[in-house]
């Protein structure tokens, strides 16, 4: 199935495990923001089973318009149509949370483990450079997250970089843009690289084919030699204790 569905599923029962264990036996489930069960269906379950306080925890650690923002949206649409509304918060983002940024470097320092490539590309989803220009705070949240990972790593400022994947259409988007920039390195002489997506809290076919498959065969055609993808934190034992901290202290 899908690998999105498929992580997110496995940390809701591991959140709900948790929480269950540490004395806090809470509801959990899951919703998709674009695909099933959907925003509405997961507050319709969670109020038929008696919640009178449910905490909405978008897995986006940057905030933005095109993706927190329409959670909140949807959260809100909810609202309206509803009755007999319970007590509802939505966690507005967490990019800089110390639970979520130790998960990352304990990540990447358990990849290095099997070896370090020349520099660490830190991946996240793009979005138009016009929605940041009218106010938007992901990039600026991005770079919050990169350099707190890249300072706890201890990496000097030419071992790492920011960049931004999956540019649509012809409008100019945040740059650096991902595989250009993997094209550059190899063609400037770099011969490997580890690539992670920090903004991604789970694998999906944008993290898995996108940057797995493409990017590595981008870099590879290039000149390099060696690409390694460090997966996202999906079920990752520190994640979800973080998931947790997150999702009670919004309670």
């Amino acid at each position: 199935g899908s690998p999105l569905r498929v992580h997110t599923e496995r940390q809701a029962k591991l959140l709900k495990g948790y929480l269950g264990e540490t004395g806090q036996p809470i509801q959990v489930d899951y919703a998709m923001r674009y695909g099933n069960p959907s925003v509405a269906a997961a507050l319709d379950k969670l109020q038929s089973n008696g919640a009178k306080h449910i905490s909405v925890v978008p897995m986006y650690p940057q905030y933005a318009a095109a993706s927190t923002a329409s959670v909140e949206d949807a959260v809100s649409a909810w609202m309206a149509s509803a009755r007999n509304n319970p007590k509802l918060s939505v966690v507005r983002h967490f990019p800089d949370h110390p639970g979520y940024i130790a998960a990352l470097v304990a990540s990447v320092r358990e990849h290095w483990q099997q070896g370090r490539a020349e520099k660490l590309v830190m991946s996240f989803h793009g979005i138009p450079q016009r929605s940041v220009d009218r106010g938007d705070p992901y990039y600026d949240e991005c770079q919050t997250t990169g350099k707190l990972l890249a300072e706890a790593l201890q990496l000097k400022p030419d071992e790492y970089l920011i960049t931004f994947q999956s540019r649509f259409g012809a409008a100019k988007w945040l740059q650096p843009y991902t595989q250009p920039t993997l094209e550059q390195f190899a063609r400037d002489g770099c011969k490997s690289v580890d690539v992670i997506c920090p903004g991604f809290v789970a694998d999906c076919l944008e993290t898995l084919e996108e940057i797995g498959i493409e990017c590595k065969e981008a870099f590879l055609h290039s000149g390099g030699n060696e690409f390694r993808y460090i997966p996202c934190l999906n079920e990752r034992e520190d994640w979800i204790a973080t998931l947790a901290k997150i999702s009670v202290k919004n309670s």
